[in-house]
């Protein structure tokens, strides 16, 4: 068994050595902590000391809520804190935490299919999928019946119509955004959000931010193209700047919650310290939202084939978010972003 210490919190945490090197949640603080390898962690009873009875604290070998232990059986993986450790106890602590491949790799973030398939299959979830087809369903209708209806109820519906597809497009961009916060903390499926829902106001500022990261990223290019009134050398490059810086200034503004994720010098600084990766983000991030604006041309078609391009433009702006924000997960450590957000 590996014993270590949170370097955030000071957690105690004991783990199987099948386990070093790994990356896992703090359950006390949140803060991601990498498993040490087994030859640098201390033995078990060095560190703090078991069943030390001056701290009053008890160490559990296994940290039930990490590993998903059932709290009935939590006390056969803790030790007195009056008594030492018997031998049934300490042969409890060693062993190892039983779990399926799938909830391994949930709780590590890692992926059991190869990268380039799985982030494809990010919205494959219950919740994702309920989203998509809720919200293309409820705005496909609304636009079906105001074809209908007459012209004496056409403009008092034309503004029911507003509202809820305005109340409509800001979830799907506040659901955009948790998927590159839930994906920032390991989630390899779109997450279930039910109950965690704001209100009106807040989805209205997590639009307000993204709109802030576009206007960043495109109003040099937008500006010049509009002085010039023609696309030269100058209004290309302007628009690969744009390209190119956009990603990260939505990541960090999505991430850290705060408008400081659009200082400059955070985003110059963190695109210099994963400057490579970063490149490879940005190709695929182009490719998807690429995706999307082919699927949204096709949109403008009817039928069913209209209802289908609309589920995949949405099916791959959550696929653009996993993307960022698995990005973040593989680089936090480099980003190092946290003093940033207090």
């Amino acid at each position: 068994m590996i014993k270590f210490s949170c370097t955030h919190c000071g957690l105690e945490i004991g783990v199987s050595v099948s386990y070093a090197g790994k990356k896992v949640k703090c359950t006390k603080c949140g803060n991601i902590v990498v498993i040490p390898k087994a030859e640098s962690a201390a033995p078990i009873g060095e560190q703090g000391g078991l069943g030390d009875s001056k701290g009053g604290t008890k160490y559990a070998g296994f940290d039930h809520a990490l590993f998903d232990i059932p709290p009935e059986d939590a006390g056969k993986n803790q030790i007195s804190s009056h008594g030492g450790v018997s031998e049934i106890d300490l042969e409890e602590l060693q062993k190892p935490v039983e779990k399926t491949a799938k909830e391994e790799a949930e709780l590590f973030g890692i992926r059991r299919l190869p990268w380039i398939i799985d982030i494809f299959l990010y919205p494959l979830s219950f919740w994702g999928l309920f989203n998509i087809v809720i919200f293309i369903s409820v705005t496909s209708f609304l636009a079906e019946v105001g074809k209908i209806l007459p012209d004496v109820l056409s403009c008092l519906f034309w503004l029911l119509t507003l509202v809820i597809k305005v109340l409509a497009y800001l979830f799907i961009y506040w659901y955009f955004a948790e998927c590159v916060r839930d994906s920032a903390e390991g989630g390899l499926r779109a997450p279930n959000v039910r109950g965690d829902v704001p209100g009106a106001v807040d989805m209205f500022m997590q639009m307000v931010n993204i709109i802030g990261c576009l206007l960043l990223s495109f109003m040099p290019f937008v500006v010049y193209v509009w002085i010039v009134r023609r696309m030269d050398l100058i209004s290309w490059l302007l628009l690969i700047y744009g390209i190119f810086f956009f990603p990260m200034a939505l990541l960090a503004i999505v991430v850290l919650d705060s408008i400081i994720g659009l200082h400059p010098r955070l985003i110059y600084n963190s695109i210099s310290k994963t400057f490579y990766q970063y490149c490879g983000l940005v190709l695929l991030f182009v490719a998807a939202v690429s995706l999307m604006a082919f699927f949204g041309h096709k949109a403008g078609e009817s039928g069913y084939l209209a209802f289908i391009v609309r589920c995949a433009s949405v099916y791959i702006l959550f696929v653009a978010g996993h993307l960022l924000g698995r990005f973040y997960w593989r680089n936090q450590e480099k980003l190092d972003w946290k003093e940033a957000g207090s």
